[in-house]
């Protein structure tokens, strides 16, 4: 690999250049398509089909597809490429039925991101501000969780790939990140998920092409029962639950992590006005299900190298030992790619939060659009700083695990307001006491209990959207339904 170490150092310097003027450019587009805030949140809302479907995939499909799940179906087998591939009509779905309403109703309430969103459609005065910074609230400390994770991972691979020490691998990459968003905001995100998009499906293109090149599909499965019949045909469905048909539970998960994720959903928030959303999930659609093969590394490596000693190695192994170093290098930059298309919109969607929701819950009625884009940028830096300051100084820990930890419980906590609001709207009691009760759910089952990674995060939906049409049933006196736009 040190042969090579000058060509992976010149594929990263290129990368780098790319993304930087990709940011750069974005920035003056960033100005023509909005002068206020809208313009660095969401991106005046001037998204098209294509990149719009792009910075949805990319950012659906972290560098946990790349590294985590080759290791998860190295060691349980089929099932995984099921629990994967689930993600990509999850998509389409939430892109078909959902996207078109939340975008038309926040532009019409003018709401530019999602805590704002929930508070505006629930509230209006003071419990309205308390709605917002509660949101705001939830999605900096549960999303920065998840940034911190993203920072340990993409600064591990970068350090062994660059040999670099760790903490140097991520401050380069968190920096580059920070850069690219500080100039250009969601439009900078959006175009580098872009760029970073086309790379991850080269990358699965070229794995596949090599893998079925040397066992076709049912040589595959073949080998696989020789080596463990229960790799193919599992008589559960772990790790996703011990019935075998928990891995479905997936599908439904993986549509409200789509439509109810502030990092997620706020990317239908930035889509033009005009958008066809059919023709997004034209573009989603065969996006995501290329993605979703890249399990079957694992699934490879299991009957080409049954003796790792760590299942998450699957991927590395592979690509250091059936692959040309070059193609090695390139694959490593799509999978940093991949991590990095995650990264920076949870460190855009934490900045927002706190320099424009926090702020306006604060501090209500005190605006001024350079100073406002300034606290923009200043918080990006900030939270950039302080996620790889976690990173550096926190204990050891399992990345997957407070991914899921993060998300699940964040998802549980705003699937009331944002979700369970489009056919049954409460009030701001009711979006309150969702928010409390799914955070509390899905956080204590997640840290307290073996329920599942999927099903810990469910129930807390199903707590937290109960609690918003009781609760609202109960306090309608107190507070009335804020008026829906049509």
């Amino acid at each position: 690999m040190n042969d090579y170490l000058w060509l992976n150092w010149l594929i990263m310097a290129a990368s780098m250049i790319g993304l930087l003027w990709l940011g750069w450019k974005s920035c003056g587009a960033m100005h023509q398509n909005a002068e206020d805030e809208s313009g660095f949140l969401v991106a005046g809302r001037s998204l098209g089909p294509l990149v719009g479907a792009g910075t949805i995939v990319a950012t659906g499909y972290s560098g946990w597809g790349f590294m985590g799940s080759p290791g998860v179906a190295y060691q349980f087998g089929a099932v995984e490429l099921l629990g994967n591939f689930m993600f990509a009509p999850a998509m389409v779905i939430a892109v078909l039925f959902f996207a078109r309403f939340l975008s038309s109703r926040a532009e019409a309430m003018g709401s530019c991101t999602i805590p704002e969103y929930a508070a505006r459609l629930h509230a209006t005065g003071r419990l309205g501000r308390v709605v917002q910074a509660v949101a705001a609230l939830m999605t900096i400390v549960l999303l920065l969780v998840f940034l911190t994770s993203q920072i340990k991972a993409v600064g591990m691979l970068a350090a062994g790939w660059l040999d670099l020490p760790e903490a140097w691998g991520a401050t380069l990459m968190i920096g580059v990140i920070i850069l690219y968003t500080v100039l250009g905001g969601m439009l900078a995100v959006a175009w580098t998920d872009a760029l970073m998009l086309s790379g991850m499906l080269a990358a699965a293109v070229i794995i596949c092409a090599q893998i079925f090149g040397d066992l076709s599909p049912l040589a595959l499965v073949s080998e696989l029962r020789a080596v463990d019949a229960a790799l193919v045909d599992p008589a559960t469905a772990e790790p996703y639950g011990k019935h075998p048909g928990a891995v479905f539970m997936v599908l439904p998960y993986a549509f409200m992590f789509t439509a109810v994720l502030p990092y997620m959903s706020v990317r239908f928030l930035a889509f033009r006005p005009d958008v066809n959303f059919s023709k997004v999930a034209l573009f989603v659609a065969p996006f995501a299900c290329i993605l979703s093969l890249i399990p079957i590394v694992g699934l490879y490596m299991r009957v080409r190298m049954p003796g790792l000693e760590a299942a998450d190695q699957a991927m590395p192994a592979y690509l250091q030992t059936f692959l040309h170093p070059a193609l090695g290098g390139f694959i490593t930059l799509c999978i940093l790619f991949a991590m990095k298309s995650t990264a920076n919109s949870l460190l855009h969607t934490v900045a927002a939060a706190a320099s424009h929701d926090l702020r306006r819950a604060l501090f209500p009625g005190r605006e001024n659009p350079a100073a406002t884009l300034a606290i923009n940028r200043a918080a990006v830096v900030v939270f950039g700083l302080v996620g790889l300051a976690m990173m550096l100084y926190a204990p050891p820990f399992l990345l997957s695990w407070l991914g899921i930890l993060g998300t699940g419980t964040l998802l549980a906590a705003l699937v009331g307001p944002i979700f369970v609001s489009s056919f049954w709207l409460g009030n701001g009691w009711g979006a309150l006491a969702a928010m409390a009760g799914g955070f509390v759910t899905s956080g204590g089952l997640l840290l307290w209990s073996d329920a599942g990674w999927v099903v810990g995060p469910l129930v807390g939906c199903l707590v937290s959207s109960t609690l918003y049409v009781l609760v609202s049933l109960a306090t309608f006196g107190i507070s009335r339904r804020v008026e829906a736009p049509a």
